[in-house]
């Protein structure tokens, strides 16, 4: 039996120390191991750092201690470990006195934080899931801001891919943004899906080569911004970014930066499928969240992705049976008479505009983008009603199509919300210009409402039920594969009656975060969100809801590998001894 003396714990006698080899002690902390290896004594904490496995049942051999169940090693005397999947143990003072041992049973870290900050660079690093869930865990459990934790994935994610931004570094932007609508203890499952699909992009990739402003003293924005959409209308990714660094390094105002890199997006038609001006907008986002002296490291990330982009016009969905080109660029040379015809007036959205969106005729949809323009419509009214009809394609969705036409009715979606986005940061009649596109892919998305699913009615929704209930209900529905009417049925029901929106937020945040869900799913939940927070029509805003629920429901249950290891390293953090049960088993 360990005895405490003058603060430190008596392991027992040297002799038998000796002949055991090990003796355990309980520590402060936890278990302790005491080792007498080569006449000398060592004490680590008994966990092994990787997944708790008792390092007493370990074997010691030169100096290294190995852990018998994923063979971790570990230098004995300083604890460091050679295998960076498994973090190094803590070691403590060990000492003899007249033939007894004793060790001080507590450490003291004062560097937790950066520590743990450590360990996810180098979770990201070596790519390993268990070790980003690990600190990620601790950090929160510290008390870390969340952008704080936020910030290292973003920086290590753009200097370690030199194919610039993707689809990592949207979705830890993504999921970031829904952790303002989470409880700190629920942060984390958002921030390690995050961050893991960072690191993921940057594996095996090589890091960005910086490149150096123009060194041209008396450059204008608007010479800069002309020289930017040249470079990328020719494919030069080079050019653009030395365009776009000299606009930083000369201070120009967040507004002109978003409205040069979006004008260059917009000078051709719907760039890759949506996706450009979606990672443009999100680059923006990160910068919201690690503050705008990073602009420099994390804007001309996404500059290779704006120059090699596809654009529509090329396509032949945009080209035939109409060519929708030329009724386009018509509507564009408008823009700045539209634009002033309509200042100083006031404009409210209309369910004909809706109706139309959604019609069959694209020389429709221009005429009354046209019309709400001279009527009085902002460039970010107008965008966010495009993505309200998109979203109305995601409502009406009909199951019969083909599994993959989900992600056609999402990408008009997660654009349309994109650019709302943007249109607040700045406008221009060249960013106008992306209100049309979107709703032209809007147009082209009509044929998968053929037919349409049912959108669920007030009189369904008048049937009482506690909202938790509710709640629970829905987690089960979209548990069940393919409930995709029914998810959007309970949605609807407990808005409709009422009930506040974050609970629903946190339960479909739950729902997205326990699946290995891919890239679009985290869009459309994110973009569902944003949309219903800044519709001031509620009755309308409901729609965004069902929306992220039919597609959340479509797209689950999967394996949920990820979330496993998450369990794994909140038992760890809790101190669980997950050997126990490996054995009993």
């Amino acid at each position: 039996m360990a005895q405490n003396t003058n603060g430190a714990t008596r392991v027992g006698s040297l002799a038998d120390l000796k002949e055991r080899g090990c003796l355990v002690v309980s520590g402060d902390h936890g278990p302790i191991a005491v080792f007498h290896h080569n006449d000398k004594l060592y004490a680590v904490d008994n966990r092994c750092p990787h997944m708790g496995f008792p390092l007493h049942r370990g074997t010691v051999n030169d100096g290294i201690l190995t852990c018998h169940w994923h063979h971790a090693r570990f230098d004995l005397a300083s604890g460091c470990t050679f295998n960076l999947f498994a973090d190094d143990v803590p070691t403590y003072p060990v000492e003899v006195r007249d033939g007894e041992v004793f060790v001080t049973p507590y450490r003291e870290r004062h560097d937790a934080k950066e520590h743990w900050l450590g360990r996810l660079q180098e979770g990201m690093e070596q790519n390993i899931n268990l070790v980003m869930a690990k600190a990620v865990i601790a950090l929160v459990s510290e008390g870390v801001d969340y952008r704080e934790i936020v910030q290292r994935g973003v920086l290590y994610g753009t200097r370690n891919r030199a194919a610039g931004w993707a689809s990592g570094l949207t979705i830890l932007t993504a999921m970031s943004n829904v952790c303002r609508h989470l409880p700190p203890e629920e942060q984390f499952s958002a921030l390690y899906q995050g961050l893991l699909h960072a690191a993921r992009d940057c594996a095996g990739q090589p890091p960005r080569r910086d490149l150096q402003p123009l060194a041209t003293s008396d450059l204008d924005a608007a010479t800069l911004k002309r020289w930017f959409r040249k470079s990328v209308e020719v494919r030069d990714s080079e050019g653009a970014e030395r365009c776009l660094l000299t606009a930083l390094s000369m201070k120009l105002p967040a507004s002109e930066i978003v409205d040069m890199l979006i004008a260059a997006a917009t000078d051709h038609f719907y760039l890759d499928g949506g996706h450009t001006v979606d990672f443009i907008n999100k680059s923006f986002e990160a910068l919201d969240l690690v503050g705008w002296e990073a602009a420099p490291e994390v804007l001309p990330t996404i500059v290779g992705q704006l120059t090699r982009a596809g654009r529509a016009e090329e396509r032949q969905a945009w080209r035939q049976p109409v060519d929708l080109v030329p009724i386009l660029r018509a509507a564009f040379e408008e823009l700045p008479a539209l634009v002033a015809e309509g200042q100083g007036k006031s404009w409210r959205p209309t369910e004909r505009l809706t109706q139309v969106l959604l019609g069959e005729s694209p020389q429709e949809i221009v005429a009354a983008l046209n019309t709400a323009l001279r009527e009085g419509a902002t460039p970010a009214q107008l965008a966010q009603e495009v993505a309200y009809a998109a979203a109305l394609r995601i409502c009406r969705f009909g199951t019969q199509n083909e599994f993959g036409d989900w992600i056609a009715v999402l990408h008009t979606f997660t654009y349309a919300n994109a650019l709302h986005s943007a249109l607040q940061r700045a406008s221009s009649p060249e960013l106008l210009r992306g209100v049309y596109h979107g709703a032209i892919s809007v147009y082209l998305d009509r044929f998968l409402n053929i037919p349409p699913a049912r959108i669920p009615t007030d009189r369904e929704a008048r049937a009482a039920a506690k909202p938790e209930e509710m709640l629970e209900q829905l987690l089960a529905e979209i548990d069940t594969r393919q409930q995709v009417d029914g998810a959007a049925r309970i949605v609807h029901r407990y808005l409709a009656q009422g009930h506040p929106t974050a609970p629903l937020i946190r339960t479909l945040s739950q729902a997205l975060l326990r699946e290995d869900a891919e890239f679009h799913t985290f869009q459309m939940l994110e973009a569902a969100i944003r949309q219903y927070e800044q519709m001031p029509d509620q009755p309308r805003a409901r729609d965004f809801f069902l929306a992220a629920a039919r597609y959340l429901a479509a797209h689950s249950p999967t394996d949920r590998a990820r979330q496993q290891t998450a369990r794994i390293a909140l038992r760890l953090h809790r101190g669980d001894a997950l050997y126990e049960e490996e054995e009993a088993a």
